[in-house]
């Protein structure tokens, strides 16, 4: 961020108010945007965001379209353009399955369909900014699992929580490809970076103390061991990335990539069994597909629903 100045610049990120969010939130602010901070208990973000200048908190239920639908009409009567959206708020994979009010496999429907109700219902806005950018935070995550096109659901008994996240990661990246190509002639560009392995993160502290020893994350004593190499960081680490992807100069003219350790990706189509003390995380050729990204959108398309002319103006 050094040198880079958002003074003017309105910013969204979902769930800024802790973890990776936060440290986005904080980055942002310091190089002078205004962030709001969309959250499903506001009280709670509020308190942790507490002291820094230039945010605000707005309620933001990604279970909930209805709340959805709230979100983006406030921020659109605001009449504020939007300069970045940082889609970062999600579902850790832990659990057992579960599906939302319209039978929608929960993962997918946080990390990945309530992300693209919400970038649907901002695209006015984002437009009006002259230049945005929407950054989805993904993971390398996305290498073990494609869409799952005949039971995205999993309605036929095969849920497993980690195959379900791997899935809505690989939604993530499929989604910022396909919204690039649709809407990059109007200003806007898409971005996926993959923070890392973070142990400070609710996502790894879902594995489990046995599990996060197992793959090098935590010693003995539950302190956990940060070894950029094999790519576990801490959270301004891991931040780095999400920051690049909605602020740094270097992807002017860029669009539609998966980043990776502050940098473009390089296509990883290595295939074979996964070494968990040092997962692979570049990305896999799945996630970026064009054919896959294309039909990815009609899919959630139908399942959200797409917006009316009357209402939305600008969606392409």
């Amino acid at each position: 961020m050094a040198g880079v100045d958002l003074t003017g610049a309105n910013v969204v990120i979902t769930g800024g108010h802790s973890g990776l969010g936060l440290v986005t939130t904080r980055a942002l602010s310091a190089a002078g945007a205004s962030v709001t901070v969309a959250a499903r208990d506001p009280k709670r973000a509020a308190r942790a965001v507490l002291g820094i200048r230039r945010v605000e908190v707005e309620r933001l239920d990604l279970l909930d379209p209805a709340s959805i639908d709230a979100f983006t009409a406030r921020y659109r009567r605001s009449g504020r353009p939007l300069h970045i959206l940082v889609n970062n708020a999600g579902l850790p994979s832990a659990g057992g399955l579960q599906h939302d009010a319209r039978g929608y496999e929960s993962q997918l429907a946080v990390n990945h369909l309530g992300h693209f109700q919400l970038t649907l219902g901002l695209q006015p806005v984002l437009r009006a900014a002259g230049g945005a950018r929407v950054v989805t935070t993904s993971s390398g995550a996305h290498r073990m699992s494609d869409i799952l096109w005949d039971d995205p659901h999993f309605r036929t008994g095969r849920h497993h929580p980690d195959l379900a996240y791997s899935q809505s990661k690989t939604a993530n990246v499929l989604f910022t490809v396909e919204l690039d190509r649709r809407w990059s002639d109007g200003g806007i560009r898409a971005f996926a970076p993959h923070p890392g392995i973070v142990p400070a993160t609710a996502f790894n502290g879902s594995a489990g103390d046995e599990a996060r020893r197992a793959m090098g994350l935590i010693d003995d004593l539950g302190n956990p061991i940060i070894d950029p190499t094999r790519g576990v960081k801490t959270l301004e680490q891991g931040a780095a990335t999400i920051v690049l992807a909605a602020a740094s100069p270097l992807l002017a003219g860029i669009g539609g990539v998966y980043l990776n350790n502050g940098d473009v990706s390089p296509v990883d189509a290595s295939t074979g069994p996964v070494d968990m003390t040092s997962p692979p995380a570049d990305v896999a050729p799945h996630a970026i597909d064009p054919g896959s990204a294309h039909r990815l959108w009609e899919l959630s398309e139908q399942l959200v629903g797409t917006p009316t002319l009357e209402t939305y103006s600008l969606v392409v």
